[in-house]
């Protein structure tokens, strides 16, 4: 079966079984998101350091503390994602297919917003998106741009990055601005250097995608700011999903689609 047929609890049992890959294209029309867990004690930050970088890290859902699910969430936290990443004291430590020995009983889990969730509606649009084209990650870069700290929280914006031709660029910027949830609009369009990155080829998280003669970059808000908001600050410890590899939620995408 093609992995855009299947739903979020097929998906959900593949990954369970060992399978890992990035998500952009499963699970056509059911939203994806990003995971970050954190202790207890650092869970008031961190919702507000999403609070003050709403664009970044615009809050879908939040588990109790040591729980392995959401509202939104019907699987397991630990075993339903492709792919996690660990950190201890700020450095990521470990990527691994699940983290049921490390979920700890302190932990709380949010669920933050993916721009994979538009995707759908820019290919409707005719707007391409070359990482699915490619069949790879899509590339994520960190900026120069810091995001508003709170408390022992700081860190830069990372946006992830999707080339568009020119004629479609008011047309990508109009129709993953109705998303406003998980991202919205571009908080950016042109030249890398302006956001501090100095070559499009070697993203921090995912992998490069081609940009074609005629084609302008278009740089979104990304739901990995959290992830290195946890590594600028040193945080003892804390779990998220490998950057691309999202958690496949049990809401649909049109569920945060505003206007027309």
């Amino acid at each position: 079966m093609d992995v855009a047929d299947l739903t979020p609890g097929r998906a959900r049992e593949r990954f369970r079984a060992g399978e890992r890959a990035p998500t952009a294209g499963w699970c056509r029309g059911w939203t994806q998101a990003n995971l970050i867990a954190v202790p207890k004690e650092l869970a008031y930050e961190l919702l507000l350091f999403a609070h003050r970088n709403a664009r970044a890290c615009p809050v879908l859902d939040v588990g109790e503390p040591g729980s392995v699910r959401t509202r939104l969430f019907g699987g397991d936290l630990r075993t339903d994602l492709p792919a996690y990443r660990v950190y201890r004291n700020g450095r990521p430590v470990a990527d691994v297919d699940q983290v049921v020995e490390d979920w700890r009983p302190d932990l709380v889990p949010f669920l933050i917003g993916c721009s994979f969730t538009f995707e759908r509606a820019l290919l409707a649009e005719g707007v391409p998106v070359r990482h699915l084209e490619q069949g790879t990650n899509v590339p994520m870069y960190r900026t120069n741009r810091p995001c508003e700290p709170s408390g022992s929280l700081s860190g830069p914006l990372v946006v992830s990055m999707r080339p568009v031709p020119e004629a479609l660029v008011a047309t990508a910027v109009e129709v993953s601005g109705r998303y406003p949830m998980v991202h919205g609009a571009p908080v950016h369009v042109g030249d890398p250097a302006e956001l501090g990155i100095a070559d499009l080829g070697w993203p921090d998280f995912g992998d490069p995608a081609e940009v074609r003669p005629g084609e302008v970059p278009l740089f979104w808000a990304c739901g990995v700011t959290p992830q290195a908001a946890i590594m600028a600050s040193g945080v003892e410890f804390a779990i998220g999903h490998l950057p691309g590899h999202m958690a496949i939620m049990d809401v649909r995408d049109d569920d945060y689609r505003v206007g027309p």
